[in-house]
């Protein structure tokens, strides 16, 4: 055990988001368990964590461990890291011009159909080097890392041709080696139709099919396959082709489904076992129905609902019904410009009546879950990876969204190394 970091906080007001080693996720009633300790200590060794208890329980000896460092967190409380499972973080420039499109009543299909939107995206996307995207993508990383995120799935999707979905995925490969945050990636070639295959959109969809994947997979570049069935974008039989080519190739479904209209896209999910289908805000009892037979995790993204003033998405509802819930910030240029899951989490309580607790677990555990890595992340867990924030001195677990315009998070904790202090 020699030369092993180790990390002893002590005097913890509060530890938050306890679970047993064999619960992966929390559905239903079971989102409102939000097990805690108080007055309680936590020891990481190495990466991982390797107990944690009463204060009074506390073996002095520990404190004689070799390689110790010992945090006080007198009036803190320790909760388990995010797990934002939906981002397209790696993209080239901002939209704000868009954004006073929507202030001035155009909707986010009007201002795609003028080449805006995901369009807009990629065009800045092809004119970056891999360098200046692989940079601004370590700030926003830095950035959210600041605010509780321990891990974050980054989509690609601003390609929209083989050789810059390409260029995306190398970039996200290049973050996971970079950042101390954990990093699934996912290959999101149809993310909408590019302008040269406008009326040929079964042209695009065999280009995905027979070029796109086959090169992502040989270069080992993504986890998963998404692609956006909604309104307007790919169609149910569109994103049935495209599933089963990437199922051949190893590439389990994740799926943007339901947020301009009932699409289809939850069944499709559900029939080709997504991990997860997302967005969601028109969901009905045949969807809700359908994810109770199935292992796939709905996840809802509040921030962009909140900023192109959608309809909200039936959170409790589904709930209510024994659904489990995964709660994701979106974060990209055009419907979700921000990846501060805190402000997710206030956004599950306000906009979706999800209680505190609820609202938790569906940012850590069960967003785990959607990015396949519950097992080891997203909640405290002997163990698990020592993926964990101490938060500045709080009154109670309801102050976390209850302040939503304050980051709560003083100390971030990724694999048993301190990356962030305040």
């Amino acid at each position: 055990m020699n030369n092993i970091n180790r990390l002893l906080i002590v005097n913890i007001k509060l530890l938050n988001g306890i679970c047993d080693a064999e619960v992966r996720l929390k559905s239903g009633k079971g989102m409102e368990q939000w097990e805690t300790l108080e007055n309680a200590y936590l020891l990481t060794e190495g990466s991982s964590i390797s107990a944690f208890g009463k204060m009074e329980s506390l073996d002095p000896s520990l404190y004689e461990l070799e390689g110790l460092k010992v945090i006080d967190a007198t009036g803190r409380m320790v909760f388990p890291s995010f797990c934002d499972s939906h981002t397209h973080l790696v993209y080239a420039g901002s939209r704000e011009i868009e954004y006073v499109d929507k202030i001035r009543g155009l909707s986010y299909e009007e201002i795609a159909k003028r080449g805006g939107g995901i369009l807009n995206s990629a065009k800045r996307l092809h004119d970056a080097t891999e360098e200046e995207l692989v940079e601004q993508a370590l700030q926003r990383l830095n950035e959210i890392i600041t605010y509780g995120t321990g891990a974050v799935e980054i989509k690609s999707g601003y390609g929209l041709n083989t050789e810059d979905e390409l260029k995306m995925l190398r970039v996200i490969h290049r973050l996971k080696m970079l950042s101390p945050l954990t990093i699934k990636s996912t290959f999101l070639g149809a993310h909408a139709v590019p302008a040269e295959y406008k009326g040929k959109q079964d042209e695009y969809v065999e280009l995905i099919i027979n070029e796109m994947i086959p090169q992502v997979a040989a270069a080992n570049l993504a986890d998963y396959i998404d692609v956006f069935c909604d309104r307007g974008f790919f169609t149910p039989d569109d994103t049935e082709r495209i599933l089963m080519a990437g199922i051949k190739y190893g590439l389990r479904p994740k799926i943007h489904a339901n947020e301009l209209d009932y699409s289809g896209g939850i069944q499709v999910g559900v029939k080709y076992n997504a991990l997860s289908v997302d967005h969601l805000e028109f969901t009905g009892d045949e969807e809700i129905a359908a994810l109770l037979d199935s292992e796939t995790m709905p996840v809802l993204l509040p921030g962009a609902a909140f900023f192109l003033n959608m309809v909200h998405a039936p959170a409790r509802k589904m709930i209510e019904a024994g659904l489990p819930i995964a709660l994701a910030s979106d974060f990209n240029p055009g419907s979700s410009p921000s990846g501060n899951m805190q402000l997710i989490l206030s956004m599950g309580s306000i906009m979706f009546r999800m209680t505190p607790q609820e609202s938790l677990n569906a940012c850590t555990l069960n967003g785990a879950y959607a990015m396949g890595i519950s097992d080891q992340y997203g909640s405290i867990t002997v163990g698990k990876k020592a993926n964990f924030f101490i938060s500045k001195p709080i009154s109670t677990v309801e102050f976390m969204p209850y302040a939503y315009g304050s980051n709560k998070v003083e100390t971030a904790v990724l694999n048993g190394e301190v990356v962030h202090n305040a």
